[in-house]
Order: C-alpha cells, then structure tokens, then sequence
C-alpha cells in the first residue's frame, strides 16, 4: 500500500513511545489519524502537534484530519465505539496499528496478589487488547471492502525470553504468534504483520536495567522502528510477516525462510514446483574446472581447466553439486586478478591455483553423512567460488534449494539479490521517487530497474544501443537514455532539474561523475560496481574524487557502496522472493541469447560481457545434456 495523503489510520497506545511516533509520522504524509490512548492529557497533546502536520495536505474540510478518542483497550465496547467513530468520519480504514501496552506492574517473583491488577492486567492490554483491536479492524476492512493493513506492535521479547519481565515476554509472544497465524487474510485484502523491535528510548523502555540495554547494542533509533512499520505497510508481498528491529542487525525478518523450513510442511503447490530430477547422476572418477593459475585482470590468460579427483565419501557437512549453468559476473576479472584476496595478510600468489566462477546451478550429486535437510536429486544454487567447474563440492551451508536449476534462477543469484537488497539496505528505497540505474539492460541492472518500478518510482536507465533500449522499455522504464543517440549529462540536466533520488550505479569513471552530480538533495548513490575500470592495460586503477566531501556536504547526499557478500544473512528471503514476484507474472527475466556451452567457452563468455553487447544475464551451459533432459521436465 502506498503511503499517500487521504488514507486513514487509527493508532491504540498512540498519545506516547512508539506509538506516539507512528502517529505523527502517518500524520507528516497527510494520512487522517484517530489516535485511541488511555491518558487524555498526552492524546490532546499529540493530536494538536499531528493536526498541524497533516493540515499542511488538506484545507476547508467538514472533518477532522486528526482525532484523539479516549479509550481504554481492555473495555471492548469502548474499544468498538473507538473504530466506529473513525469509521463514519473517515468512510472506512486503511491502517491499524496495535500499539498499546504496559511492562510488568509488578515483579512476577514478587506477585502475592491474583493478578487482577498486576500480571492479568497487562495480559489483557498486551494481548486481549491486541486481538479484540485486530478483530474490529478486520471487520472495518471488511465492511469497507477496501484492501488494508494491520499492524501489531510485538517485541523482541516476543522472540526470545525477557527474564526480568517474563508476563512481558509472554503477552508478546503471543502477539507474534497470533499475528503470523493471520496471513490467510490476504486472501481478502488484508495484510496482518507484527514488528518487534528490541528497545526504544521510551517510558515503557525506560524500566529496563540500561546495562541489559546496552549489551543488545544500546537504544534503537525511533527512525529504524518507524522504516521498518512503512516497510510493513508499502510491501505487498507481507502477510503474517514478523520483522525483528535491532540496533545490530537492522532490519530483518524471523524467522529466516531456512528456520521456517525446519518446522513448515511444504503446500501441495509448492512441493510440486520443488523437483527432484529423475535421473542418473553418475559420480566420475575426475571432473574438469577453471582455475586461475596466475593473477592477471586479462581472465583468459589468468586462467585454464584442470583436471582433478573427485575424491568419496564427502567430508560429514559437505555436498557434491553437479553444475549445470554457471553465472558470468564483471568481477570475474578482479577474482582473477586477486583484488578480493589483497586483505587477507598473505602473499595472494600463494593461495594460487583459485577455483573461479561465483555462481552456478545444478544438481545435488552426493552428500555427507551429517547433511539433513538436502537430498541427492534436489535442484539447489550455489554463491561461492567453484562455479565454473563440472561438479564442486562446498559445505551444506551454502546450498541454496531452488525450484530448478534454469537460467533464470541463476540470474536471481548474483545480480537479483544484488538488485534486490542493494535498493533496501543501501538505497533506503521508498516510493515516488526518481531512480537512476546506470548500464540498466545487463544482468543487475534489468532487475533493479524491474524492482524500482514495483516499489512505485519513476526510473530513469542508461544503455548503449537500440536493441537494449527496447529491452528496458519492455521492462517498464520511464526514460531510457541511449548514451550512443544522447548525452547522458544533458538529458539529465534538462528533464531532471531537480536531481535524481536514488542512483543504482555500476559503471565507474566518468558515469560515477555524471551520476553524482545528478543526484539530488538527500539523494542517495549506491555504487554496486565499477566495470569501465575493471579492464584496460593495467586492470583496475583507483580513482581520485577531489571535491566530493564539499557535494556530498552541501546537499546532505550520501555515497553508498554494496558488496553482495556482506549480506549473506539476507540472501534466501530476497531470493524467495524474487522467485515469487517471477512466479506471479510480476518481474521478467532477460537472459543474453548468445549460447556458451561448455567450460572451454567460459573465457568467451566473460570476454563477451565486458565487451559491452551483451543484454541480459550472461550464462554458461557446463553440461548441455542435463540442461536438455531438465527443459523436457
């Protein structure tokens, strides 16, 4: 849902803490709030400082754009004549935060009493209160016939034991638990999704010992919190979510869909897309890989195929993939040249010879002893050194189960989740902006412009060629600039005065320059790459950037740079959903038509990508034969 003026939101606990900044930031979009609290005195304060945000959107109204309803969430007529009053001012209801809640009244150690005013008390706030106000909330919706979204306020409490305040823990654990049982009610419209951040510097927060605060990393930013409930809210694909908000890892969603796999049964649809190949993988004696045997950014004299023993039974954690497609990547040339290894403390020439390739997919062939949840058969990926080889073998860990092991899929790797969580974690990408993405028709590039347009932006994408240009403008993009027919400089200067937002950036050099001095006030650049710099005589030369602290001063931008691996703990959650948006119609895929069949072709294949023809992900069939049998299945 797009946040946007003219929506209404009705917010329980909202006159103070985290509930008091939700409602002034819904306000601050020009979104009518109904702000329900049991202390009349804070609710009349905040309702006059979010009157005067959300009057800046709208003027000569016969209602008001922000209401204070005094109301105590345990008493359910109360709570009933709270959501129909918001209802027949406001015609319906977009938004419900759940945000009401107490800590334990009194040590539960200490409880001599039977509760009623004590640990039963804050049950019935933290909890009761919780789902009698989702119950009225889904019945608005309902009635409204109008998509909504809910929104619960849990805790990390939630996820994992607070000793000191254990009715806490468990009033909020149940939040968390009743929320995500509520996803089928997608299927009418209405998203239902928790948040559970860790602590906020509120007067609820402020009971806790600060020394237990400062070793989960110290207070969170309320600006992180309130990231993270827009993010419920605009992401269409989240129902029954649970996003966990700390100070040290951010924002991320639990459980992973790895945890989740442990205890979830697969649905009949879902255990049909996952296919077990009905063949036989014979297990050779030796298989055949790229190495690189000698540093140099030139990757076909850096490298050649060696033959070597496929040494059984596997090491008690490992797999044996059997490669079916390998990913060609612009940084193939700096893994040949020993740029990702120069930090290490050692002499890079003594790590020689290097298994090289950073993607591929195929087919579990073998698998150790102690490997549980993987079978011989399954389609799985790989993002780790060894792609360009006929089998490899890595630790369980760095298997990832996939539906198929299709070019497609190997292109959501590398270059979809680079795409996916460089636009989320680095970009910060909100709605209504204007996107720039350099070299948008290759592999990364046809993604990000994909995923700028979902999330409700203008995009802008830079190409060289007609053929390319087609392609992004089949993908959705609002002005391609073809740098062969156009100044790029210009065309932005003259159609984007204002600058861009956001720019997703992967060429280098003089585009970097151009793209900088593009960007907008708050603009953020995200650097993915550099492929103008990878090759050339000497490889990859650093650049200087004089004068950059003064722009980036001067207009509160930001330069960001992403590196794929750092996020390893992201990778399966943007990769389901990645699969799901293709699965759905939503996102194409582009895959270069020029066919690299073979390991022999593979020095080709990274040559013909750096010669700027390609379109699309670039992809090396290893093995034709199974890449055959599998289209056939």
């Amino acid at each position: 849902m797009e946040l946007k003026p003219g929506l209404s939101a009705l917010v329980t606990g909202g006159a103070s803490g985290i509930g008091k900044a939700l409602s002034l930031a819904l306000a601050q979009k020009g979104v009518f709030v109904t702000i329900v609290d049991f202390s009349e005195e804070k609710g009349k304060e905040v309702t006059a400082v979010a009157e005067k945000e959300c009057a800046k959107f709208h003027s000569g109204l016969e209602f008001p754009v922000v209401m204070f309803i005094r109301c105590d969430v345990t008493n359910t007529g109360e709570l009933k004549a709270a959501f129909e009053k918001h209802f027949v001012t406001y015609g319906g209801l977009d938004i419900c935060i759940n945000s009401a809640g107490i800590g334990d009244i009194i040590p539960f150690r200490n409880d001599q009493t039977d509760g009623s005013k004590s640990w039963r008390h804050t049950i019935n706030v933290n909890l009761i209160g919780v789902i009698d106000s989702t119950r009225l909330a889904i019945q608005a919706m309902q009635t409204a016939q109008k998509p909504g979204v809910i929104i619960n306020l849990g805790s990390a409490s939630g996820l994992y034991p607070m000793y000191a305040g254990p009715i806490y823990s468990a009033s909020k654990g149940g939040v968390v638990m009743f929320t995500r049982s509520l996803a089928p009610f997608k299927r009418q419209g209405i998203r239902i999704n928790v948040l559970c951040p860790e602590f906020v510097q509120t007067d609820l927060a402020g009971q806790v010992n600060p020394s237990f605060i400062d070793q989960l990393g110290g207070y969170l930013p309320m600006e992180l919190l309130l990231e993270g409930a827009f993010q419920l809210i605009r992401d269409e694909s989240k129902a029954g979510a649970c996003l966990w908000v700390t100070s040290r890892r951010g924002l991320e969603y639990w459980p992973t869909p790895a945890e989740e796999a442990k205890y979830r049964l697969p649905s009949s649809k879902s255990r049909k897309s996952l296919v077990t190949v009905p063949m036989d993988l014979k297990i050779p004696h030796s298989f055949e890989k790229v190495v690189v045997h000698t540093l140099s950014h030139n990757f076909r004299s850096a490298t050649r195929i060696v033959r070597t023993e496929l040494r059984l039974p596997l090491k008690p954690d490992y797999v044996l993939l059997k490669v079916i497609y390998a990913g060609v990547n612009a940084s193939d040339v700096n893994f040949s040249s020993g740029r990702y290894f120069s930090g290490n403390g050692k002499d890079v020439n003594s790590l020689l010879p290097l298994d090289s390739g950073f993607e591929a997919v195929g087919i579990i062939a073998a698998i150790g002893d102690a490997v549980r949840n993987l079978k011989i058969g399954m389609p799985a990926a790989i993002m780790t050194f060894g792609g360009y080889a006929e089998f490899t073998m890595v630790p369980a860990k760095h298997i990832l189960p996939v539906a198929k092991p299709a070019p497609e899929v190997l292109a959501m790797l590398t270059s979809g989740l680079t795409a996916s969580i460089a636009l989320e974690k680095a970009a910060q990408m909100e709605s209504g902006k204007v996107v720039l993405v350099t070299a948008a028709a290759g592999a990364t590039g046809q993604f990000a412009v994909q995923l700028a347009k979902l999330a409700g932006n203008t995009v802008v994408a830079t190409c060289g060629g007609n053929e390319k240009a087609k392609l992004l403008k089949d993908l959705g993009v609002d002005r391609v600039i073809d740098y062969k027919a156009e100044d790029i400089k210009a065309v932005l200067k003259r159609e984007f005065p204002k600058g861009t937002d956001i720019v997703y950036e992967s060429v280098g050099g003089e585009m970097f320059d151009i793209c900088l001095n593009a960007l907008a006030v708050y603009g953020r650049l995200v650097v993915i790459g550099m492929i103008s710099q990878y090759q050339g005589e000497h490889g990859w030369k650093p650049r200087n950037y004089p004068g950059i602290c003064e722009k980036l001063l001067a207009k509160s931008q930001t330069v960001a740079g992403f590196f794929l691996i750092q996020y390893a703990h992201l990778w399966q959650e943007h990769l389901d959903r990645l699969v799901n948006l293709f699965s759905s119609g939503k996102l194409k895929i582009a895959i270069d038509p020029k066919q690299f069949v073979g390991l022999h072709s593979v020095a080709d294949a990274v040559e013909y990508l750096h010669s700027g023809k390609s379109a699309g992900k670039v992809v090396v069939c290893i093995d034709p034969k199974y890449a055959q049998q599998l289209a056939k299945l």
